[in-house]
């Protein structure tokens, strides 16, 4: 079996999702195109040797909807010959995209894969494939009744499950934004950002991040997923969930390139890191954030390791109780639980978010000398990917 190799891994800064936002004038195949240019030149790589583009995007409707990974290859005046596809697997969907890249290469069906992700938070609103129709059915519908709830209110159980305070969720949710501001201040992601240019100008780092975020002021936001329709439903519940622990709604894209063993030998091409366990996920759909605990635990067993074994493990911050209750479970060292910030500081552009994680979690374990790195995203559904990695 052929071992896969990350050989790259970059991503755009991340733009607020709103009018004024650093991308809101940007179609996402140009965001997208700049970032598969960036990471071709980079490499000395002759784009016609790509044997497919994988992309993870979410709302595949509107300016999303024509194959964006083909958009976007297409626009940076690449070779017509390659193809593209894209997966949705929810806020894993870039994640999947390099499982998927990784796999094939495994099993000789691909030498070089791009795999990559974008999602344009502002020009295609959150939801907008639904246009106000019931994904659920009524089968569905039958057996959760009287019904499966938003994101929202999943994260609102699971912090009242595992007993996480407001204070508890503030301060960690303010830790996010801290430890994005020390990482941005210290160069920390010069490396694994690519300056994007926009209609208005170069931009080259996030604009997500608020420094001056107190865990008291974020315990003043009002909470936005209490109705007293759920409140009469779910009496048990405080209600803690705010827009300030939860993930921010950002605009972005990133993309690694991963390569066969002999690809990389025959093109002498560095490999920065190895695929040392893949697993995906199911589990309660009601609680939906819980996922990453058992895809974690999986992961960890499919490549014979301890959470003592890692040196950087990532958990997707949808909302603060999800990283905090994998915390919990996985009796991990919350120093190396998203050391550089999360989607609580540097947003969640949903397609975009595995690969954004994957590569802000290279580019750490290689600063800091770290040996194996974790990555899991909850995903819509009760759903979870998880990845180890091995630097080399």
């Amino acid at each position: 079996m052929q071992q896969a190799f990350i050989v790259d891994a970059i991503r755009s800064p991340m733009g607020k999702a709103k009018p004024g936002g650093a991308y809101c004038e940007m179609h996402p195949a140009e965001l997208l195109a700049q970032l598969l240019t960036a990471l071709v030149q980079r490499n000395r790589l002759d784009p016609g040797m790509v044997d497919d583009v994988i992309t993870g995007c979410v709302s595949q409707v509107g300016e999303q909807s024509a194959t964006p990974g083909r958009i976007a290859w297409l626009a940076a005046g690449f070779p017509e010959h390659v193809p593209a596809t894209t997966i949705d697997r929810k806020c894993g969907s870039s994640q999947q995209a390099v499982h998927f890249a990784a796999q094939g290469i495994m099993a000789g069906a691909y030498d070089i894969v791009i795999a990559c992700g974008v999602e344009s938070m502002s020009r295609i609103p959150m939801g907008s494939a639904r246009m106000g129709q019931d994904p659920y059915g009524p089968l569905v519908t039958q057996r959760y009744s009287p019904g499966l709830v938003s994101q929202g209110v999943a994260a609102e159980l699971v912090a009242s499950k595992w007993g996480l305070t407001q204070s508890t969720l503030d301060e960690y949710s303010a830790q996010s934004h801290a430890r994005a501001h020390s990482a941005q201040a210290s160069g920390a992601f010069r490396r694994e950002i690519v300056p994007i240019t926009t209609p208005h100008g170069v931009i080259d780092s996030d604009e997500t991040i608020r420094p001056e975020t107190t865990a008291p002021a974020l315990g003043q936001l009002k909470r936005v997923f209490r109705t007293d329709e759920l409140a009469e439903r779910f009496p048990e519940l405080d209600w803690r969930i705010t827009a300030g622990n939860s993930s921010q709604m950002t605009d972005g894209a990133a993309a690694l390139l991963i390569v066969s063993e002999r690809a990389a030998e025959r093109l002498q091409l560095r490999p920065r890191a190895r695929f040392a366990a893949f697993d995906v996920r199911g589990d309660d759909p009601l609680l939906m954030l819980t996922a990453p605990i058992p895809a974690s635990k999986r992961a960890l067993e499919k490549a014979g390791l301890r959470i003592s074994d890692l040196s950087h493990y990532e958990v997707n911050e949808a909302f603060a109780p999800v990283p905090l209750a994998w915390q919990h479970d996985l009796d991990a060292d919350p120093s190396l639980l998203n050391p550089r910030g999360g989607a609580i500081a540097l947003g969640h552009p949903l397609g975009a978010s595995g690969a954004r994680i994957m590569t802000t979690m290279l580019h750490s374990l290689e600063d800091g000398g770290g040996r194996y790195g974790m990555q899991a995203i909850c995903e819509a559904g009760g759903m979870a990917n998880a990845t180890i990695i091995e630097r080399l």
